[in-house]
C-alpha cells in the first residue's frame, strides 16, 4: 500500500453533464470527509461501502458552498486500486470540476501523475501488466472489434496463456537444474528427446500468438491507408463516399485537392486512417508541389494504399509512374468512374506494369463496388487468419515483442538440447525465456519499464 492519497479528474475536459474527480489512498475516505458535507447520514465515512451519498463539496475554514455533488465510497481491497477510493461526480463544467480539484488538493491530496490509478491496481496485485495495458486500449479503441480484443486482455484470457507458458517452461528448467544438480547420473537419451518435444510445442504456442499480432496491432493502432493517383481521378469522391460525408471539396478541376485530409474510417472492426493526398504529377504551382511531396512523404509511410485510375481516360504515363512508387506496398488497384464511361483500362495491361492481382472496378460517385473494396481491404489486412470477437490477440509491439525474445530463447534451448551441448547453457537460454515472458504480465519486470508504460496513460486513469 502507498502512504500518500492521490487525486485526478477522471473524465474529459469540458462542458458536460457531469464530471468524475477520483480520490484514491489511506486518507481518501478522511479527505472526503473533510470536504463533503452530506445532507444526511453525517457519519457516511466510517460505515458507508459502495452507495452514493448526496450532499456538497464545501471549504472546510470558510464554509463556502462549492458545488452539489454526488459521493461514492469503495473501500479497499474490493476496489479498482486495491485501497480507499472517493469518486465526487460534480457538474461537469470546467469550473466547478477545477474548484472541487483545488479544495482536496488544499487540504492534503496529490495530483495524480498518468496512469497513477492504474499503476497502483498493478503494484498492489489489482491487475497484472497485461490486463492494466488493455484499460488504455480499452479508451482508445476506435472500433468495436478493437475493444473487444482489449476487454479479452483485461479479463486476463491473454495473460492465462503467457503464465501457462511460463509454467511449461518453468517445469523444463526443473528437469535442467536436476540434470546440473546431479551430474553423475546418466540421462536417458529419450528424456532428452522428451525435453525436445517438449520446447517444440511451446515454440509452436508462441508462434499461434505471434501469427495474429500483426492483425492485432491494426486493431489496436489503425491502418494507415493512403488513396494515391494522379489528379482528377476521384480520389476525393471515393473518401467522401467512404465516409458518406461531403469531407474533402469535389471538383472538376485538376489539383483541387492541395492539402492532406485524414480521417477515422471502420471496415468490418478494422480501423483506416483514411489519407487523401494532392494528386501526383509534375507541377509548377508551388502550394501543388508542397502538397505533391507530402504525398509522397505519406506513400512512403503508408499501410495499405489505395490506387484509383481513371476508366473514363485509360492507363496513361502518369498512372503507370504512380504504379511504379507503390510496388513495394500491400496496394489494391481501383478503376473509377465506371458509371460515366466504357472502362478503358485493360486489367491486363494494370498486371504488367505491376504485381498486383486485386483490381476493383467502382463507382465514387455514384457508390457501386465500395461492398467489394471493403471486402477486399478486410481479406487483404486479415488474410482470414482472425476474429476479434473469438481470438486471444496480441495487439501490444510490447507483447509481441517479448514474445519473439522468448522463442529465440527456447529455439536456442532446444537447440543445445539436440546437440548434447552442457545443460548449464540449456538452463541460461530457459531461463531468460521464463523472465521475458514475465514481462508481459509484470512477473518479472523493472521500476523504469513499469513507469514508461504507465506514463501513456491519461492523468485520471
Amino acid at each position: 500500500m502507498f502512504d500518500d492519497t492521490i487525486v485526478a479528474i477522471a473524465t474529459a475536459l469540458g462542458e458536460g453533464s457531469i464530471g468524475v474527480i477520483r480520490m484514491s489512498g489511506p486518507d481518501a475516505l478522511s479527505l472526503g470527509n473533510k470536504v463533503f458535507k452530506p445532507k444526511v447520514n453525517q457519519d457516511w465515512y466510517k460505515r458507508d461501502n459502495y452507495k452514493l451519498i448526496y450532499g456538497h463539496i464545501v471549504e472546510p475554514n470558510t464554509g463556502e458552498i462549492i458545488d452539489e455533488v454526488l459521493l461514492s465510497v469503495m473501500r479497499g481491497p474490493k476496489s479498482f486500486t486495491a485501497e480507499d477510493v472517493v469518486e465526487i461526480s460534480c457538474h461537469g463544467g470546467i469550473v466547478p470540476i477545477r474548484r472541487v480539484l483545488e479544495v482536496i488538493l488544499k487540504n492534503g491530496a496529490r495530483l495524480a501523475e498518468p496512469g497513477e490509478f492504474s499503476k497502483r491496481a498493478f503494484l498492489n496485485g489489482r491487475l497484472d501488466l497485461a490486463q492494466a495495458e488493455s484499460i488504455i486500449d480499452i479508451i482508445r479503441a476506435k472500433t468495436d472489434a478493437g475493444a473487444k480484443i482489449a476487454i479479452n486482455q483485461l479479463d486476463g484470457k491473454l495473460s492465462q496463456i503467457v503464465m501457462d507458458l511460463q509454467n511449461h517452461v518453468l517445469g523444463l528448467l526443473a528437469k535442467i537444474e536436476a540434470m546440473i544438480d546431479f551430474p553423475e547420473d546418466d540421462i536417458p537419451e529419450e528424456n532428452l528427446e522428451q525435453m525436445s518435444l517438449e520446447c517444440n510445442g511451446l515454440i509452436k504456442e508462441i508462434d499461434k500468438l505471434l501469427d495474429h499480432a500483426a492483425s492485432g496491432k491494426i486493431y489496436r493502432e489503425g491502418l494507415k491507408t493512403v488513396i494515391v493517383g494522379k489528379p482528377n481521378v476521384g480520389k476525393s469522391s471515393l473518401l467522401n463516399a467512404l465516409l458518406q460525408e461531403q469531407r474533402a471539396i469535389v471538383t472538376d478541376i485538376p489539383g483541387t485537392t492541395r492539402d492532406v485530409i485524414e480521417e477515422v474510417f471502420s471496415v468490418k472492426g478494422i480501423p483506416l486512417k483514411l489519407i487523401d493526398t494532392a494528386g501526383l504529377r509534375e507541377t509548377q504551382d508551388l502550394v501543388e508541389k508542397i502538397g505533391v511531396e507530402k504525398s509522397r512523404e505519406l506513400l512512403n509511410q503508408a499501410d495499405l494504399v489505395l490506387l484509383v485510375l481513371d476508366a473514363s481516360t485509360g492507363l496513361s504515363s502518369e498512372d503507370v509512374k504512380v504504379m511504379d512508387l507503390i510496388k513495394d506496398k500491400k496496394a489494391l488497384i481501383l478503376i473509377n468512374k465506371i458509371d460515366i464511361a466504357e472502362n478503358r483500362i485493360d486489367a491486363k495491361d494494370v498486371k504488367e506494369a505491376i504485381n498486383f492481382s486485386e483490381i476493383i472496378e467502382i463507382s465514387a460517385q455514384k457508390e457501386i463496388g465500395l461492398d467489394n473494396l471493403e471486402e477486399a481491404i478486410f481479406n487483404l489486412v486479415v488474410e482470414g487468419k482472425i476474429s476479434a470477437a473469438e481470438s486471444i490477440v496480441v495487439s501490444n509491439t510490447r507483447h509481441k515483442h517479448a514474445l519473439e525474445r522468448a522463442k529465440y530463447h527456447l529455439f536456442e534451448a532446444n537447440k543445445a538440447l539436440v546437440e548434447y551441448i552442457p545443460a548449464d547453457l540449456v538452463s541460461i537460454d530457459l531461463k531468460s525465456a521464463w523472465e521475458i515472458l514475465g514481462e508481459i504480465t509484470g512477473n518479472s519486470v523493472t521500476e523504469d519499464l513499469i513507469d514508461r508504460i504507465f506514463s501513456d496513460f491519461c492523468i485520471g486513469k
